[in-house]
C-alpha cells in the first residue's frame, strides 16, 4: 500500500530553531531517506517552495480565476512529502516517526493513503 507522508511546516517554529537544531533536522532527513531506501519502501520525495510562490487557479463556474499566493492563509503549510510503499498503516506510522520533524515540537507528519496513482513507474 502506498502512503503519502506530508510534512506540515510552520515557519515560525523552524525560524526559532538554533543552527545546531536545524542541522540535526536536515541531517536526519538524509539518514531517514537512507533507512527507507535500504528497506525498499521509499518511492520518492519532493520539497516544495514557500506558499508565497504559489499561484492558485480557482473554479468560478465560468472562466477560472488566477491569483498569486497561497490558497488560504495558515500558520502551517505542506512543505514537502515522502511517498512510500509499505505493508500497512501501522508500518507507515512507524516510518513517519523516523522523520526528524517529529522530534520538533509543533511540526507534524500527515499520513494519507494513496487511492490511485498513474504514470512514472510509481
Amino acid at each position: 500500500m502506498k502512503y503519502l507522508l506530508i510534512m506540515q511546516v510552520n515557519p515560525e517554529i523552524l525560524d526559532a530553531l538554533s543552527e545546531d537544531e536545524r542541522k540535526l533536522v536536515m541531517d536526519g532527513h538524509g539518514e531517514f531517506m537512507k533507512t527507507v531506501q535500504d528497506s525498499g519502501e521509499f518511492i520518492l520525495t519532493q520539497a516544495l517552495a514557500d506558499p508565497a510562490n504559489s499561484t492558485v487557479v480557482t473554479g468560478t463556474g465560468g472562466t477560472p480565476a488566477v491569483t498569486d499566493g497561497p490558497f488560504i492563509e495558515a500558520k502551517e503549510h505542506m512543505g514537502g512529502f515522502y511517498l512510500i510503499d509499505c505493508e500497512n498503516k501501522e508500518r507507515a506510522i512507524e516510518i513517519a516517526k523516523l522523520i526528524p520533524d517529529t522530534r520538533v515540537k509543533g511540526l507534524s507528519i500527515e499520513i494519507r493513503p494513496v487511492m490511485f496513482s498513474y504514470g512514472a513507474d510509481l
